[in-house]
């Protein structure tokens, strides 16, 4: 018995010991903390082959050390954390009426919004109309700006009115306002005695490029970003688009105009944000899961059409807030949202810097805010909030709480599309066929031109790019070498590290060719680098800004479509442009070649949108570099086809760049031989034959126009 008794106590213990040593031997559990705001584990970074900024080991060492963190996204949270804490609303009244006047004027010339058109007919034209229970549902359409159509639904309680009336913006749905959580609002407002109207975003619903084929009007395949060509952006577009839908309402003799509201959820919330402080006939708004802090946008996932151009250079988002007193604003945010823009706490830092200005004229209960424990959004929640803060502020009725919406019926999308599939409008304009027509027009005038102020254009490029001091070189570090290569860290004034590889094929040689490509040193062909090294070239390799091993770690920024958007975003909410970063880091480059290596001539040879980089670069700076390759780089900014738009990043996009003049002006104002190799049209579509020529021609025209020295020839 008693060895039995010995017998199975030595077995316990030794379970017991196979367990430790195997926990002992088995690796411990990934982090989990965020690593510089990033949701993913280092080593999922690392080893995720869907990231493909990953440099490939055998053909080229590194130059930053295994395992850092995230540097794109802390530089960039870092400089949103210290601009928010400077931006402080006045404290009196007068000083406050002032900024006011100076902020509403800043948004007009930041996002292009024309707020006031009276000559502009609206030309109201309804296709179609469904009777309800209670109210009935007309299908229209209505002119926005001049030639372009957006299309509606108009919900109309029955009866004679005047009614109180709504405009309801839609958020991130394809199919626009057909989506049943945003059809929701307009059966809901019309069935409790309200007029509401749901209009198209500009790009979505019945308003993308072909009709009926949904698509995102925002990131997807730079759709959004392009409008920045022209000197517009999608922001401006839809404020613009809203503000004529407040002009529809206020025509309507069943509408009574000194009682309009405006709601909208995520991207519709935005705009329902803008449009109120914005429009002053607006005299109550319920943005849902809308509202946060300019700061959490940075590195974050919002849309093209919520970035707010050169916005935290200036103000935060509470200032827009403040501009609505004193109306009404009710904020509805959600706790289990997924987007860190707009999380409760976001919201709530903006409300309480808003909430003194609606102290300032005696209506502090004017601005509220409800928090719900659902995701992201337009529920019934939201919906019954919206109602009962419409019901106070524009009906005078109720406490401003929550009011049942009551019973409605869901339409089918057939019956509420203002027009049939294929037979729309053609002045429904989109963003290809709005951006291409406004596009010729101002390269028609860069084409017939007859001198050109060429300090003046350098200036005006520079003032485009933002370019700025900040990028001046404050230290080279250089680290050990690997197989020949030199690995050499700039470090800029701002704090910005800049990764390059530097291999001394012939060091009697003062020529150096710097090489660059948007999606890294890997992407470069090991038989171009060869090529130059053989030639007996010494090779500079820079990874710029959010490429290579400067790239974020952000999956968004890595996606087959709309690559290095989120950075892209981010950079324009802090006052400058992917182009004028990467034109600093190939500038810094060369000056530290002349510097350190005593470089005396530097060619550039760089693809796709780096290319045009290294063609700016050579704009602004005369002695930058002494010839340039450009390859797979578009010849104009045109925005050609819909189709293969995603050939490049959105870092290429440039606001007002056709205002300025083109590509072939850019190529101009520099001093030196330029070469394209393999040309292409912005959605990647190599040139040739007549089209080639075509565009040969106008470079050579106006190169004899600026009167530069070198030749730039397409090949």
């Amino acid at each position: 018995m008693m060895k039995r008794r010995c017998f199975i106590v030595i077995a316990i213990v030794s379970l017991f010991v196979m367990a430790f040593k195997a926990g002992i031997d088995k690796p411990a559990p990934e982090p989990t903390v965020p690593i510089s705001g990033c949701s993913e584990t280092l080593d999922a970074r690392i080893n995720d082959p869907a990231l493909s900024y990953r440099y490939d080991e055998d053909t080229l060492p590194a130059v930053f050390a295994a395992q850092h963190a995230d540097l794109v996204d802390g530089r960039l949270r870092d400089e949103a954390v210290r601009r928010f804490s400077l931006f402080e609303l006045p404290r009196t009244k007068p000083d406050w009426e002032k900024q006011r006047l100076q902020l509403r004027k800043k948004i007009i010339a930041q996002t292009g919004a024309v707020l006031h058109q009276p000559g502009l007919p609206l030309q109201l034209t309804e296709t179609g109309s469904t009777q309800m229970n209670g109210y009935r549902i007309l299908n229209i359409a209505y002119q926005t700006r001049p030639g372009v159509l957006a299309t509606a639904n108009l919900y109309v309680p029955g009866g004679s009115g005047p009614f109180p009336a709504v405009i309801v913006m839609m958020g991130h749905s394809v199919i626009g306002r057909f989506y049943d959580k945003y059809q929701s609002v307009g059966h809901s407002l019309a069935a409790n005695g309200y007029v509401a109207l749901c209009v198209d975003p500009w790009g979505a619903g019945e308003r993308t490029t072909i009709h009926h084929d949904y698509e995102d009007h925002g990131d997807e395949n730079n759709l959004g970003a392009a409008l920045m060509n022209i000197g517009e952006t999608l922001m401006g577009m839809q404020i613009t688009d809203n503000t004529r839908g407040v002009d529809l309402l206020c025509s309507l003799p069943y509408v009574d105009k000194q009682r309009i509201g405006a709601a909208g959820a995520s991207g519709g919330g935005n705009q329902t944000m803008w449009l109120t402080a914005m429009d002053e006939r607006v005299r109550a708004a319920v943005p849902v899961v809308s509202v946060g802090t300019f700061e959490s946008y940075i590195m974050g996932s919002p849309c093209i059409c919520e970035v707010f151009i050169d916005g935290l250079t200036f103000t935060e988002e509470a200032a827009i807030l403040a501009l609505v007193a004193p109306r009404a604003l009710m904020m509805c945010n959600h706790a289990k949202d997924n987007n860190q823009a707009f999380y409760p706490r976001e919201m709530k830092r903006s409300y309480k810097n808003a909430l003194p200005v609606f102290k300032m004229y005696g209506v502090e209960n004017n601005l509220a805010y409800q928090v719900f424990d659902t995701p992201h959004g337009y529920e019934k929640e939201d919906r019954e909030t919206t109602l009962g803060w419409f019901n106070l502020h524009l009906k005078g009725i109720g406490d401003g709480t929550a009011a049942e919406e009551g019973p409605y019926n869901l339409l089918p999308q057939r019956q509420l599309m203002t027009y049939a599939p294929g037979a729309r409008d053609p002045r429904v304009a989109t963003t290809l066929s709005f951006s291409k027509k406004r596009g010729e027009e101002l390269r028609n005038i860069l084409l017939s031109t007859k001198t050109v102020d060429v300090p003046a254009k350098r200036k005006a490029l520079g003032d485009l790019l933002r370019i700025g001091k900040d990028g001046d070189l404050k230290k080279a570090h250089e680290l050990p070498s690997v197989e020949g290569w030199k690995r050499i860290v700039l470090e800029t004034a701002d704090g910005k590290l800049v990764p390059v590889l530097l291999n001394i094929a012939s060091p009697q040689s003062g020529s150096f060719v710097i090489m660059s490509h948007p999606d890294g040193k890997a992407a470069i062909p090991v038989e171009q680098i060869d090529g130059e090294l053989k030639k007996g070239n010494n090779v500079a390799i820079v990874d710029l800004f959010g490429t290579g091993e400067a790239a974020s770690f952000s999956p968004a920024d890595h996606d087959s479509i709309g690559s290095l958007r989120t950075v892209s975003k981010s950079v324009l909410w802090l006052g400058k442009t992917m182009m004028g970063e990467w034109v600093n880091d190939l500038s810094l480059t060369g000056k530290f070649l002349r510097s350190a290596y005593h470089a005396q001539k530097i060619s550039i040879d760089a693809s796709k949108d780096a290319a045009l980089a290294a063609l700016f670069l050579g704009a602004l700076e005369e002695k930058a570099a002494d010839q340039l390759t450009l390859r797979n780089t578009p010849v104009s900014y045109l925005f050609d086809a819909r189709e293969g738009i995603e050939f490049f990043s959105t870092a290429i996009h440039v606001f007002g760049i056709l205002k300025w003049g083109d590509i072939s002006l850019a190529a101009a104002l520099n001093q030196h031989d330029i070469l394209f190799v393999e040309p292409t049209t912005m959605s990647g579509q190599k040139l040739s034959g007549e089209k080639l020529k075509k565009y040969q021609a106008e470079f050579d025209n106006i190169k004899r126009i600026c009167r530069q020295t070198g030749r730039t020839r397409l090949y």
